[in-house]
């Protein structure tokens, strides 16, 4: 049997680390010997193999500011995370000399492994994507225009007009290209990520399957909503429009500007509509919209999110520019409607008028006239919500989702094993 090991920066927090735990978990579930690295260990789950002793948890937290104080000497516009992934590690070292057959990389941002770490391993190598970085310089997500950097690989002579500072995402980038000699296979949650891939000058022969992030579909159901609102203490008689955290409005890929702007425009509706924010607590300039805001802080734990769900009406996901975010699948797992844009990965999520509504990109009176079709009649509201569970249970339970992984991890066992000996040889590294 393959034996795996999921290599990320942490097991939770963020979304792609909950995505990595979450597989990890379902591999475990299905009988499989998977084994789990992270640099930073959240879920308290002592399977999980972690930096433990203290001054390896300060080394990997210098690590950590060492790459955000090396982002600020770039200043480009772009205010979406960077990482330049310098600092070596002895990762690679300790992934050769394990058991592992394959490799499963998530994110490694934040300099969780050098980029010649990365080239540095000899086992065969699955690398689940959960943003753009590894085919971009050091954005973490950039546009996509068809004279992005990433399609056309980044030279002197196409840095953006309004850059200074040392171009670091050029740097980056052609670090990849040295390091990165032997393809590893590419797993995206989205068809749109896949794409990107595929026209990256970077990894555009590189193999690439499509996988969905696996949801436990047990723990995000369906609950009565009356009762998830008794437990989170919200009102009963209002229309719930639940959002993710939409503090930090200078980043522009969440959509925090369009979504104020649809909210405003709900202000004639007559709807009597409550928000509720999870992710943040209460800024200490809460946003000007015309309705009644809950913010329920920072939500950990799965039991608590799938009650937020299943209190919500709706969940609403404004961004401009997104892979194939959990909150879309963890609402929809719980019978509760999303409506977002129509672009990049949130298609793959919401079907039309069947699981939601999917708004032209960025105009935010169609994102307004989703919001109200979804909330305004019950019957519809209740019709959304069952098509959304079936998706779910469809396409994103480990019932689905844990063969794949498994078809890809053999696929890559199968191609290193066919490769000449001579191309194993350990890289020297060139950084």
């Amino acid at each position: 049997m393959t034996r795996i090991n999921i290599l990320s920066h942490s097991d939770g927090g963020g979304g792609a680390s909950r995505a990595a735990y979450r597989l990890y978990r379902g591999l475990r579930a299905a009988d499989i010997k998977a084994a789990m690295t992270v640099r930073s260990r959240m879920s308290g789950d002592w399977t999980v193999n972690a930096t433990s002793k203290t001054y390896a948890k300060v080394l990997s937290m210098v690590r950590s500011r060492f790459g955000g104080y090396l982002m600020r000497l770039q200043k480009n516009g772009n205010a979406n995370m960077h990482s330049a992934n310098i600092l070596p590690s002895n990762l690679a070292a300790a992934i050769n000399a394990g058991a592992a057959d394959v490799v499963n990389l998530h994110w490694l941002g934040g300099e969780s492994m050098s980029i010649q770490d990365v080239g540095n391993i000899l086992k065969p190598v699955v690398w689940t994507l959960h943003d753009m970085w590894a085919f971009c310089g050091a954005e973490h997500y950039t546009g996509c225009g068809a004279d992005a950097r990433w399609r056309t690989g980044y030279d002197r002579g196409n840095r953006p007009a309004n850059s200074s500072g040392p171009d670091i995402d050029r740097h980056t980038w052609s670090r990849k290209r040295r390091a990165w000699t032997s393809p590893m296979h590419i797993v995206t949650p989205s068809r749109w990520l896949a794409d990107c891939v595929r026209h990256s000058a970077l990894m555009h022969d590189w193999p690439v399957t499509v996988i969905p992030n696996v949801l436990d579909t047990d723990m995000f159901k369906p609950l009565d909503r009356q009762y998830c609102r008794h437990v989170l203490n919200l009102p009963s008689d209002k229309k719930i429009v639940l959002f993710g955290a939409i503090g930090g409005g200078g980043n522009l890929i969440k959509g925090y500007d369009l979504l104020l702007d649809a909210m405003k425009s709900l202000a004639d509706s007559h709807l009597d509509i409550e928000c509720v924010v999870f992710g943040q607590k209460e800024p200490q300039k809460p946003p000007n919209i015309p309705f009644p805001i809950q913010w329920m802080g920072h939500i950990s734990d799965d039991p608590t999110l799938a009650l937020l769900y299943g209190a919500a009406d709706v969940m609403v996901i404004p961004s401009r520019l997104d892979n194939l975010p959990q909150a879309g699948t963890e609402a929809h797992a719980c019978g509760c409607p999303v409506v977002a844009f129509n672009c990049t990965g949130l298609p793959e999520i919401v079907d039309h008028r069947v699981t939601g509504y999917l708004a032209e990109p960025y105009q935010t009176d169609d994102l307004a006239r989703g919001i109200a079709w979804v909330i305004g009649d019950k019957i519809i509201n209740a019709t959304l919500g069952q098509a959304a569970r079936e998706k779910a249970e469809a396409l994103w339970s480990a019932s689905s989702v844990v063969p794949a992984y498994l078809d890809v991890y053999e696929a890559a066992r199968t191609r290193a094993l066919a490769r000449p000996v001579s191309s194993l040889k350990q890289r020297t590294p060139s950084e």
